[in-house]
């Protein structure tokens, strides 16, 4: 209980996902000493083992798991569960303190993610002449790179859908860049998107 407890609150103060679940933190904890319970009733019968992965292969999770991470924690709380289980509890507490510091260090000096993020910018262009885009100064003063990904005519009018991977020279100027974009004739639905796969 208490390592799942920390498992549990570990994934909390971690989580930067969009669907946090309440009920799939509370389930970490129980899971952990659900796997325990397995495992003491099991011991060393081949019987018991092969009898219980019958039964419990009729339960399965009803939830889409969105997040890697989640399943990275589910196998967390079995292993603890496990050694729990088979009355390894030192490695069960050492474990879930050296493994919790490790995911709590990388998470949050962002060990994973990039120095700069590339964002996808999206927008329709109608243009009555031949001239230059005129966003493009915008992109040039607020984009370390830019690229055009996609170009598709619209209908039979002269509007264009346009889209570009861009990163950013300060990111903080997000609001800046779809502002000064909106602002421009012809350019209208400036959606920006960031681009995590």
């Amino acid at each position: 209980m208490i390592c799942g407890l920390l498992i549990a609150y570990l994934y909390r103060i971690t989580y930067r996902g969009t669907s946090y679940s309440i009920s799939y933190v509370q389930s970490l904890v129980a899971f952990a000493m659900i796997t325990t319970i397995v495992i003491m009733v099991i011991g060393n019968n081949l019987a018991r083992a092969f009898g219980l992965v019958g039964s419990m292969s009729i339960v399965r999770f009803r939830m889409a798991i969105k997040d890697t991470k989640d399943i990275v924690f589910i196998f967390f709380t079995l292993a603890i569960g496990m050694a729990c289980g088979v009355g390894q509890h030192m490695v069960a507490v050492t474990a879930t303190l050296f493994i919790g510091v490790v995911i709590f260090f990388i998470t949050h000096i962002n060990f994973p993610s990039p120095h700069r993020r590339e964002y996808l910018l999206h927008f329709y262009y109608k243009s009555d002449d031949d001239n230059d885009a005129e966003y493009i100064p915008i992109l040039t003063r607020y984009c370390k790179k830019y690229k055009i990904v996609n170009i598709r005519a619209v209908g039979d009018t002269n509007t264009l859908e346009i889209s570009y991977y861009i990163t950013m020279k300060n990111q903080d100027l997000s609001r800046k860049i779809i502002s000064e974009l909106g602002d421009i004739d012809g350019v209208s639905n400036v959606n920006f998107f960031f681009d995590e796969e």
